[in-house]
């Protein structure tokens, strides 16, 4: 029976190159998918090509092509990644350039061109298209002079127009993770896009490989004490036949793969399990098994699919306004009295230099930073504390007003409770970069399958 092997290099952008590496060179794939985009990625990739034309894309990626091209060009292993970010063509100029440097001649790069819809704002306005909130939260005409990008997550269908054109590469924009998967199993098996069940395992197959090293014991609940060797942390692999899924991952590496640390990542982001929806179809997984059935091999079964929507999610990312993160720490003997009084020492200035905020947070970090209102904050606890870091985070409209807090934190030096120190030194402004989620219409997406060849 025909098995396709997929390996799972990347989880996001500023992930480790090492997991991809070892799996190149030491493991059995036909296919090597990395994932490096989220919300927050395309809007930095943006204000990135805005101030550099030829910037916008994930360089780490061309950094890692360049140390497994002519291996990866040896073996025939296709590589399928999303790094275009907002800059495709950049990525694609980048990768020829390596490709011709090294020699590999006849490599063909596909590209996808189309999900960036910013330009057409104005059009889709006009013809009714409400960019509806998913959050409940504004009218979209509230943003429109502050978007930095729109992107829509697109499916399968441009990507495996250029596996059957030939590509060795396929480079895209904001394709869905789990999509850089389910094109090339499409394009091995012939899977007719009506066959639901089987979509969605390759759906799945992309949603339990999209995260890297996160399947394969990497920020693993259960039982992690005994995680072997995360220094040397196996990327998973997906062996797909007509009839199975199997989950293990790179051979002779650390990590591992279980029922428990599979099942972690299957739940992983999808809010109703029976209702997953991506552009390619609904998946239903409040049935699937998950059956350990070796060292390192876990079975997948009963994956179940209904059609896609009619619609694509927007990322759209937008200027909300500008920030200030100060940190100051503080020791025992009472250091949350101490934070505390100084929160209010800092705070109290800021009042009567009459700051302006859209928001004010304080935290406690070692305390309850993480877990805010569900922290134990008995006196006991409070006593106890060997030291707290004070968190004084703003966010306000105009650059002007985040700025008037800085001067205030390393004066506490001096002039506020004893025992402290200015942490992570002086403060800077930054801009908020805010997500509206919204839909669009498929239908004003053209989405254009592109290949080049390398002579």
């Amino acid at each position: 029976m025909k098995t396709v092997y997929i390996g799972g290099g990347q989880g996001f952008w500023g992930d480790t190159n090492d997991g991809a590496i070892a799996m190149v060179e030491n493991a059995k794939i036909d296919y090597l998918a990395c994932d490096y985009l989220a919300e927050l990625t395309l809007s930095i990739m943006q204000k990135q090509k805005n101030k550099n034309p030829n910037a916008g894309f994930a360089k780490d990626f061309i950094t890692l092509y360049e140390q497994i091209a002519e291996t990866c060009y040896k073996k025939k292993i296709r590589i399928i990644t999303n790094a275009g970010g907002m800059n495709i063509t950049g990525a694609v100029k980048e990768i020829e350039k390596i490709a011709k440097a090294k020699g590999l001649k006849g490599l063909k790069i596909g590209y996808v061109l189309g999900d960036d819809i910013k330009d057409k704002l104005p059009g889709l306005l006009e013809s009714g298209v409400k960019f509806v909130n998913m959050d409940n939260e504004g009218e979209f005409t509230e943003i429109l002079d502050r978007i930095y990008n729109v992107n829509a997550y697109h499916g399968y269908e441009p990507i495996l127009k250029c596996l059957e054109k030939g590509a060795d590469i396929v480079i895209t924009g904001r394709a869905t993770d789990s999509s850089l998967f389910l094109a090339p199993l499409i394009h091995e098996f012939g899977w007719d896009p009506s066959d639901h069940d089987n979509m969605a395992k390759g759906i799945i197959t992309g949603h339990l490989l999209e995260c890297g090293g996160q399947v394969s014991g990497g920020n693993c609940d259960y039982n992690w004490r005994d995680i072997p060797d995360l220094a040397d942390l196996g990327f998973p692999i997906a062996e797909v036949t007509q009839d199975s899924l199997i989950i293990t991952k790179t051979p002779g590496t650390g990590g591992l793969v279980t029922e428990q640390s599979v099942k972690e990542q299957l739940l992983y982001e999808i809010h109703d399990p029976a209702n997953y929806i991506t552009p390619d179809v609904i998946v239903d997984v409040s049935h699937a098994t998950v059956e350990s059935i070796g060292e390192n091999r876990v079975k997948v079964s009963n994956i179940k699919g209904k059609p896609a929507p009619d619609s694509l999610k927007l990322c759209v990312g937008y200027s909300a306004g500008f920030k200030v993160e100060s940190l100051y720490c503080f020791a025992w003997p009472d250091a949350y009295d101490k934070a505390k009084l100084a929160s209010e020492i800092v705070m109290e200035k800021m009042r009567k230099k009459d700051m302006k905020t859209e928001e004010v947070r304080i935290d406690y970090v070692g305390l309850n930073s993480l877990h805010l209102s569900l922290a134990d904050m008995s006196e006991e606890r409070l006593k106890d504390l060997n030291e707290v870091i004070l968190r004084i985070a703003i966010r306000t409209k105009d650059k002007s007003e985040a700025e008037k807090i800085i001067p205030e934190i390393a004066p506490l030096q001096l002039n506020g409770p004893p025992g402290g120190a200015l942490f992570g030194g002086r403060s800077k402004v930054s801009e908020v970069i805010a997500l509206w989620p919204t839909v669009v219409p498929k239908s004003s997406v053209v989405l254009t399958s592109n290949n080049l060849e390398v002579l």
